[in-house]
């Protein structure tokens, strides 16, 4: 499910990033009166292509979200609420999929579109983590460490969410003919990086705390967890910057959405690591 629920958010990308949003113009149905692209499409043909495989890798998430769950029930009960929320919320992004397409690609909501992934994928770490067991020593954490931790999984969300905004301020709509937030793009984008900045801030004390208030296995662990984290965000941050001062390529803005997963799935790594208990 980690690995689908990333996918399609790539996916999604690739469709804004091609001008490809509306090229199914309605929804359910691709066009009125067909679910498939006809020979009629008022969109480029290549364009109404890329949006209908788009909506058809959700049938897969959604049928890879149904036999997880059909395997939790037969074998792991007390995993059912997790598997749910991959079906509940594969449907929900159904919903919101085709409220942004009859929206006209509003920001808002395709930027809920996109947020809405981030927490799927999240839960999606989770279920897969209980499944195989991970970790399977017990963690014994400082205060500090487990506050800091907190803060940096909530700090990240937070610039996901400005990222969005700033992506719903730029260029980059999905088709030409879509809203964009009036917000000036340059100020969001200045405002993103900054936030990023703390980021890094938290990320380097927690580093720290970590590695001078723990120790053994907690040390060890969390230790490679945190590494892991600082790797992405210094290379997300590189392809960010480097995708703003050289005017939004579109191969750059899909690595970055791509930097956006990894970062994500780095940081929540950072909070489900089994039973922990605080020290002092």
């Amino acid at each position: 499910m980690v690995i689908t629920q990333s996918a399609i958010v790539v996916t999604g990308a690739a469709v804004r990033l091609t001008g490809s949003g509306l090229g199914c113009s309605t929804w359910p149905e691709c066009t009125p009166g067909s679910y498939t692209p006809t020979a009629n499409q008022p969109e480029a043909p290549l364009h109404a292509w890329i949006e209908f495989g788009n909506r058809l890798l959700t049938f897969v998430l959604f049928l890879n979200a149904l036999a997880l769950v059909i395997s939790i029930l037969r074998n792991r009960r007390e995993l059912f609420g997790l598997g749910a929320i991959q079906i509940l919320g594969i449907l929900a992004q159904a919903l919101l999929g085709g409220i942004t397409v009859l929206t006209g690609l509003n920001p808002a909501t395709v930027a809920g579109h996109f947020m809405l992934s981030i927490l799927l994928i999240a839960a999606a770490l989770s279920l897969r983590q209980r499944i195989y067991g991970y970790p399977t020593i017990k963690l014994i954490t400082t205060k500090l460490t487990k506050n800091l931790a907190r803060a940096l999984v909530i700090l990240t969300f937070i610039v996901l969410t400005a990222g969005t905004i700033a992506t719903g301020s730029g260029p980059h709509a999905g088709d030409s003919t879509a809203e964009r937030f009036p917000l000036d793009a340059r100020t969001v984008s200045w405002i993103h990086a900054d936030l990023v900045i703390a980021l890094l801030g938290i990320a380097v004390a927690l580093f720290i705390s970590i590695q001078v208030g723990e120790s053994g296995a907690t040390r060890q662990l969390l230790g490679k967890r945190i590494k892991v984290f600082l790797l992405a965000s210094l290379l997300q941050g590189a392809i960010g910057y480097t995708q703003y001062f050289t005017g939004l390529p579109e191969l750059l803005v899909a690595f970055h959405i791509l930097g956006s997963i990894l970062l994500w799935l780095s940081a929540w790594n950072l909070t489900i690591t089994g039973n922990v208990r605080i020290l002092r």
